[in-house]
């Protein structure tokens, strides 16, 4: 089974204090720690535990800058057979749209099994990527799978809904996932993995590789394009009621009436 598994170096933002840009329309990245996708992660591990299991090869691409590299050359040392970096000055600025087209190409000549990504990207919220290049490639597609098993000629997968309510369906090959949290436990990095990581070759492709145009990429190829951020407003204090517990039980009481609750 050759899978291919799209990855996204994203920042950790948990503890940071973000700010906007001089442009307003991005993060400042200086200072961030960027890593592995969180979804991605498991989508990786996903691919190598099917790998070991059914046999074939796994192929790790991202769209990003030269510094997305240290995001492929971590999958490398989880097991992945090839990297490919597929980075231009072009691809500034695309969207899920855009990302997913770019792939695509790359993808044009490559064959699988099966395509996993994540099912949430952690930066910005977008779950787009997976389903619009199951499209793009005329294969079927499922999200927020959280559970595959092999089958002659297809896959049968649990999808998270709403409420935690699942659905099993089959999907037959070649297929596009995109991978929920909790669907295995990734691995660490071991020291071997890493020294077995700088031997193995990491493919660069840059637009002149692909069947696009620069209209087709970056904010011209978009369809949603970023025109300002800002951190949003404090609108409202949280206050702190203090004293015994019948004075707080009776502020609160005062408080919700006041707000027509009570």
């Amino acid at each position: 089974m050759d899978i291919i598994v799209c990855v996204k170096q994203v920042p950790d933002t948990a503890e940071a204090e973000l700010r906007i840009d001089e442009g307003g329309r991005r993060v400042e990245t200086g200072g961030l720690v960027f890593d592995i996708n969180e979804t991605d992660n498991y989508a990786i591990e996903e691919a190598l535990l099917l790998r070991e299991r059914h046999g074939g090869t796994v192929t790790a691409l991202t769209v990003g800058p030269d510094g997305a590299q240290a995001v492929l050359r971590k999958c490398l040392a989880k097991g992945a057979d090839r990297a490919i970096l597929l980075r231009d000055e072009a691809f500034e600025g695309s969207d899920a749209f855009a990302i997913a087209k770019i792939i695509r190409s790359a993808m044009k000549d490559a064959r699988f099994d099966l395509v996993l990504t994540g099912a949430t990207a952690s930066d910005d919220g977008h779950m787009a990527v997976g389903v619009m290049l199951a499209e793009m490639l005329g294969v079927p597609h499922a999200s927020m799978v959280n559970r595959i098993e092999v089958r002659a000629g297809a896959v049968r997968v649990n999808r998270e809904l709403e409420g935690g309510l699942e659905e099993v369906v089959d999907v037959r090959l070649p297929a596009v996932l995109t991978i929920q949290t909790g669907i295995n436990e990734p691995r660490y990095v071991s020291i071997m993995g890493i020294r077995r990581a700088r031997s193995k070759p990491l493919e660069v492709l840059g637009l002149d590789g692909l069947d696009l145009s620069e209209g087709d990429v970056g904010e011209a190829g978009s369809w949603i394009k970023v025109t300002r951020m800002y951190a949003p407003p404090a609108e409202k204090e949280v206050v702190i009621l203090s004293g015994s517990p019948d004075e707080v039980a009776e502020r609160l009481a005062e408080a919700l009436r006041a707000r027509g609750v009570l």
